[in-house]
């Protein structure tokens, strides 16, 4: 539990590059535009100095401290930080009690809880009566979903924000920043190459105390030069990261030739070329998740009927990269390459809906024949809405005759299924629907 006045500005050169250029104000806070740029809800808080209890949802490092005290510099408010860690149901009533003396005497208190979710059900309701009473303005940190980890009485009385992981433009004004700053490194000449600070914007993942931290360690292991300048190699940030610096351009035309050289090696069943592809790109920085997402179309799309399974392996490790992040969940994505490239191959489902969207495109206005609309008026049951339908349910075979299909496109077929894996048997199934259907 620490106490602290906002007021003052000295800086501690000694301590950590992060914590030295920690922002003051919503002018210098970098990222998070989406709720504290010009005429956001957040930013329209503050000015108007109508903050109220709640909770700050995202990643680590992005910067939910950072403005948590802005939050309290802005409103003048005294500001205690609470670790949920290590602090327990005493040290929270004697916070409480300082707070409600502090109220007593027209100040605010901010009281902010960095790992929220870490309290237990008992320690997360002793802040309830203050929150309520307005005795304290509760800001909760939290990386775990709030509707999981927050006591619903105590998240009822907090609006909750969620702050996403700063992108690479971010972490690069950031770095540059940090290189400027006098409070920062900003009374040394350093020398490193645009290249490198995109390298350490990539390998921090959004993270904006991994960015500084590794840039800082970078620099104080940097080669000194005679005119007492330091110069950052890549030798040096590569011992630092622990990984050779790989990067490429997630824009550029190596990040779409490399998803395409991942895309064709499963499809061509080879889980060895498939390996290394992914590998490549994980390795260099690539955003775990959109890899996830690109199994994801590729199931549906180059598998799809032939092993369903395939779709719930892809979800599952898009899911997993969630849970695990880099670089743990690069065996899940693994696990979800091979069995793609394994998987028997169909495009049928691709194939179809093609053929289906361009009848759609030049039918837009095709009418829904009557049998199948849904006739819960009176009027629409006067004109004949849901006349004719036949409920499947009914029938021993669970099969009707009924056209579905506009008048226009009658007969027409988008779904042809192959005879690979599991969509024989769907092959099969559909002919035999087919046949019964023509029957009648």
């Amino acid at each position: 539990m620490e106490q602290l006045s906002l007021f003052t500005q000295d800086v501690n050169l000694s301590a950590p590059l992060a914590s030295r250029l920690r922002p003051q104000t919503l002018d210098d806070y970098i990222g998070q535009e989406h709720l504290v740029g010009k005429g956001k809800v957040l930013r329209q808080m503050l000015e108007k100095d109508m903050i109220s209890s709640m909770v700050f949802w995202g990643p680590p490092g992005v910067g939910k401290t950072t403005l948590a005290r802005i939050i309290a510099h802005t409103t003048r408010s005294s500001f205690i930080d609470f670790s949920a860690v290590t602090s327990g149901i005493k040290e929270i009533k004697e916070v409480m009690k300082q707070a409600e003396n502090d109220r007593m005497m027209g100040l605010k208190t901010i009281v902010f809880v960095d790992e929220i979710h870490r309290f237990n059900k008992a320690q997360q309701d002793a802040f309830l009566p203050y929150v309520e009473k307005g005795s304290i303005i509760l800001i909760g940190a939290t990386t775990e979903n709030p509707s999981f980890e927050i006591n619903s009485a105590l998240l009822s009385r907090c609006k909750v924000f969620v702050l996403q992981a700063l992108t690479e433009q971010d972490m690069l004004k950031l770095l540059h920043n940090a290189l400027s700053d006098k409070r920062g490194l900003g009374n040394s000449t350093i020398h490193i190459e645009e290249r490198l600070l995109k390298a350490i914007a990539v390998f921090a993942n959004g993270d904006a105390r991994t960015a500084l931290n590794t840039l800082d360690m970078a620099v104080l292991n940097g080669r000194i030069e005679s005119d007492g300048s330091i110069t950052v190699q890549e030798e040096i940030l590569e011992q630092c990261t622990g990984k050779k610096m790989l990067l490429y351009d997630r824009n550029g035309e190596e990040h779409y030739n490399l998803i395409s050289a991942l895309h064709k090696s499963m499809r061509n069943s080879d889980p060895d070329a498939a390996i290394y592809w992914l590998a490549r790109m994980l390795e260099a920085g690539e955003d775990p998740l959109y890899v996830a997402r690109r199994l994801i179309r590729f199931a549906s799309e180059d598998i799809g009927m032939a092993d369903s399974q395939a779709l719930q392996v892809a979800v599952a490790a898009y899911q997993a990269c969630h849970f695990n992040g880099m670089p743990e969940c690069n065996v899940n994505l693994t696990h979800a390459v091979v069995y793609l490239s394994m998987a028997p191959k169909s495009n049928a489902l691709y194939l179809g809906y093609g053929k289906a969207k361009k009848d759609a495109e030049k039918m837009l206005t095709e009418p829904v024949p009557l049998q199948i609309r849904n006739g819960v008026t009176g009027l629409m049951q006067e004109l004949h809405y849901g006349e004719g339908y036949q409920y499947a349910h009914d029938t021993k075979e669970k099969l009707t005759d009924m056209k579905c299909l506009p008048d226009s496109l009658e007969g027409r077929e988008y779904y042809t299924p192959t005879d690979q894996g599991k969509e024989a048997k769907v092959k099969e199934q559909l002919q035999k629907i087919k046949e019964f259907k023509n029957s009648k």
